[in-house]
């Protein structure tokens, strides 16, 4: 079986940058499997994601994910990939309903009007089910706490059917308990979609814990001896 995403000899970098964001990264991830990038800020772990993603070309090598080549026109790809970037919370000002901002993640799923509304909203009703915030579906997302705007975009990656989730720094800024919930449906909805997951992560903890190996950028490359590490199980 192909790999879910395999990235060879990968350099990229943000217009304007003298120097190379990733400087020749090489890493696998295989089926249902969740893979953790940890590292220091500045490193190239959200710019790994953003490559996986299409959203920034790769200056040389290779990215592939579901089978297919990545490029900045890879508009399809995407809908089967969940994106949360990091730090995204919304302000308490920001109008749209819990339930907008999960649903709208059905127009690239359901390929456009090809299902009818009632499958879309029965996805809705599903997700938000399952990641416990059915009864805040029609409560502004930004008067929701930290916390559980991360729960409601994973409920949105649930209603994705997506195939494939990158997560940036989804416990970041969050407490303990928080961080645990989280962590918690990251697997609830892997499980659910049988998809593989990339998580980054700066901090250990129960995100961390939860994946199958880590990997270590510095300077934009993959740390030696950090390629394939396996996480040990947590004791309780």
């Amino acid at each position: 079986m192909d790999d879910v995403v395999s990235l060879v000899d990968v350099r990229a970098s943000y217009e304007g940058e003298r120097h190379a964001t990733l400087a020749g990264v090489t890493f696998s991830l295989s089926a249902r499997e969740q893979l953790a990038i940890t590292g220091p800020n500045g490193a190239g772990k959200t710019t790994v994601l953003e490559v996986v993603n299409g959203l920034l070309p790769v200056a040389s090598g290779t990215v592939r994910a579901l089978g297919q080549p990545v490029t900045p026109t890879s508009h399809h790809l995407r809908t089967q990939i969940a994106y949360v970037p990091q730090n995204l919370f919304f302000s308490s000002d920001t109008p749209f309903l819990v339930r907008d901002v999960v649903l709208a993640a059905r127009f690239g799923s359901s390929r456009g009007w090809s299902l009818s509304m009632t499958e879309d909203r029965r996805h809705v009703d599903r997700a938000l089910e399952a990641v416990g915030i059915a009864a805040l579906e029609r409560r502004p997302i930004g008067r929701l706490s930290g916390g559980q705007q991360r729960k409601a975009l994973l409920a949105r990656s649930l209603a994705q059917e997506a195939r494939l989730l990158l997560l940036d720094e989804p416990t970041a800024n969050l407490d303990p308990e928080a961080k645990r919930e989280v962590a918690d449906l990251v697997a609830l909805v892997r499980c659910d979609l049988g998809a593989a997951a990339i998580v980054v992560s700066h901090e250990s903890g129960p995100l961390l814990e939860a994946s199958d190996r880590a990997v270590r950028i510095e300077l934009g490359r993959i740390v030696d001896g950090f390629e394939s590490v396996r996480i040990p199980a947590a004791s309780h």
